[in-house]
């Protein structure tokens, strides 16, 4: 079976750890040249490591994707090492659990640089070389959360609001250049970064008890099934997909 991404390049923003990983390893697989954009250069190297020894093309680039200068050098490096730009994969992103009373003005700023800034700021250094490329995918990786609002959640809930429709905003200005850009919703998954948010809102006291989980999702989603909706919405299969947003929250938002 051919592979999907054979002689594509992909940037995977916050691609060291989690889904973002999960992701580089199924591109990867699949045949594409994958570069790694992140600030963990332990694991981030580890990772471009391993796969380039099982024969891979993946490289690692020390991004921090809230800083527009290490953002101009990433992906200067990155058409250096690879020529193209086919596939950005937008997933770079935290979280910020605290009442809204509590957040300060600085948190806000950060969580806002970190889960959106870093979109404007990759998207923007990307499109020039896929649209010369002809055309490419992105994928933003948005949440849940951005249309199920939880308490102690605001912060976070509006920079998923805010990914979700830079997803659509930037597939109808930019459709007519053949680019397209979907955005795939994650619930609950079972990383680090996961389980840190369920510690935080059972903190909280806010509806996040295994029995309420389980009832609003049935379990947690693991990052390859993440990763496989990622590709998906990256992929040929999903040629004339643009302007949408994926759930993969096994019926969280449908309830």
């Amino acid at each position: 079976m051919k592979q999907k991404f054979l002689d594509k390049t992909v940037i995977v923003s916050g691609g060291a750890t989690g889904v973002g990983a999960a992701s580089v390893v199924r591109f990867a697989e699949e045949g594409a040249q994958v570069a790694i954009f992140d600030r963990n250069v332990t694991a981030g190297e580890k990772l471009a490591e391993q796969l380039s020894t099982l024969g891979h093309q993946v490289a690692f680039f020390h991004v921090d994707v809230s800083d527009p200068h290490m953002v101009s050098r990433g992906m200067q490096a990155c058409i250096d090492t690879f020529g193209k730009i086919n596939v950005l994969f937008n997933h770079a992103g935290t979280i910020l659990i605290k009442p809204f009373l509590e957040i300060e003005t600085e948190e806000w700023d950060e969580l806002f640089a970190i889960n959106v800034k870093s979109m404007f700021l990759v998207t923007k250094a990307a499109l020039p070389h896929m649209i010369a490329g002809g055309g490419g995918a992105i994928v933003c990786t948005s949440s849940i959360s951005a249309t199920a609002a939880t308490p102690t959640e605001v912060a976070y809930n509006a920079t998923k609001g805010a990914c979700h429709m830079f997803a659509r905003a930037i597939a109808m200005e930019f459709r007519d250049r053949n680019i397209r850009c979907n955005a795939v919703c994650p619930g609950f998954i079972d990383t680090p970064h996961g389980q840190k948010e369920i510690a935080a809102l059972q903190a909280y006291g806010v509806g996040a008890s295994e029995e309420e989980l389980t009832a609003r999702q049935g379990r947690a989603a693991t990052p390859d099934e993440v990763a496989d909706a990622v590709l998906f919405l990256a992929s040929d299969d999903a040629r004339f997909i643009n302007g949408t947003y994926l759930y993969v929250d096994n019926g969280f938002t449908a309830g």
